[in-house]
């Protein structure tokens, strides 16, 4: 009778390591698919600089009067693999350099699915559907995961050290016709309420004074906020959400507001 329970015992183990390593390969290799996906993104978007470098040269000699402008982004190759890739960021002295999507429908659809929706654990970088493509919302909203290969947003926790906030303060937006240049006032940890909905996605006078004030006088000692950027109730405020080890109940923040757009 024992040694039957423990080929059950036996068997029931076996079966469940060959689960459990199933799983594992399945999310390793979602993974190495999604890395591979942003690399080779990443890698059209070098060429690219390459190539308007070269033509930028070229129209200086030939002393062109209008000029085009001049974004590193090959969006008609990334659009053609996925029409809801409508943008790109890229944060100096971070990994963060990916593409921003959006689904017309589905404000979920691309956590557990990569830019080229691919399914994947890590995700892409997206904003909801209540957020304009154009980013000319007050208050726009990106999220993305906090992978602990430090992919994704996991490159936001970096401004938990409060000297790099001083030192790396800029990021930009790229869009097919645009290049919107923002600048970083404040990481923290908060709660992980819906910024867009408890803020009414800053469509009134009041609801975007409420919430600069909540990010100014933040409790959190370990808050990265500088007092002194020229922000105001009238700013375009762009907010990248990552989660923390502090609990799913948790939102590590990184914000930034809009300083000078350049649009073709």
């Amino acid at each position: 009778m024992k040694k039957r329970t423990w080929k059950v015992i036996a068997v029931i183990s076996f079966a469940a390591a060959v689960i459990l390593t199933a799983v594992v390969l399945r999310i390793y290799t979602q993974r190495e698919h999604a890395r591979q996906t942003y690399e080779e993104m990443q890698q059209q978007n070098s060429e690219k600089r390459q190539t308007d470098t070269q033509e930028s040269k070229e129209q200086s000699k030939t002393k062109e009067k209008k000029k085009k402008l001049d974004i590193p982004v090959d969006f008609e190759t990334l659009q053609k693999e996925n029409p809801d890739i409508y943008a790109w960021i890229t944060i100096p002295g971070t990994d963060i350099d990916y593409p921003v999507v959006q689904d017309s429908t589905d404000n979920t659809y691309y956590l557990n699915h990569a830019a080229d929706t691919s399914l994947s654990d890590s995700g892409a970088i997206y904003s909801e559907k209540e957020n304009a493509k154009d980013f000319d919302d007050y208050l726009t909203v990106l999220y993305g995961h906090n992978m602990k290969d430090g992919s994704m947003f996991a490159g936001l926790h970096k401004y938990e050290d409060k000297t790099f906030l001083k030192d790396h303060k800029d990021l930009t937006i790229y869009t097919p016709d645009s290049i919107l240049k923002y600048r970083i006032f404040a990481a923290y940890l908060t709660d992980n309420r819906h910024v867009l909905m408890y803020y009414n996605q800053g469509k009134d006078e009041e609801s975007r004074e409420t919430y600069l004030k909540d990010i100014l006088e933040q409790r959190n000692m370990n808050a990265s906020i500088d007092t002194k950027a020229k922000v105001d109730k009238d700013s375009k405020i762009l907010t990248l959400s990552t989660c923390h080890a502090a609990g799913k109940n948790y939102r590590y923040l990184v914000q930034a507001y809009l300083v000078k757009e350049e649009h073709e």
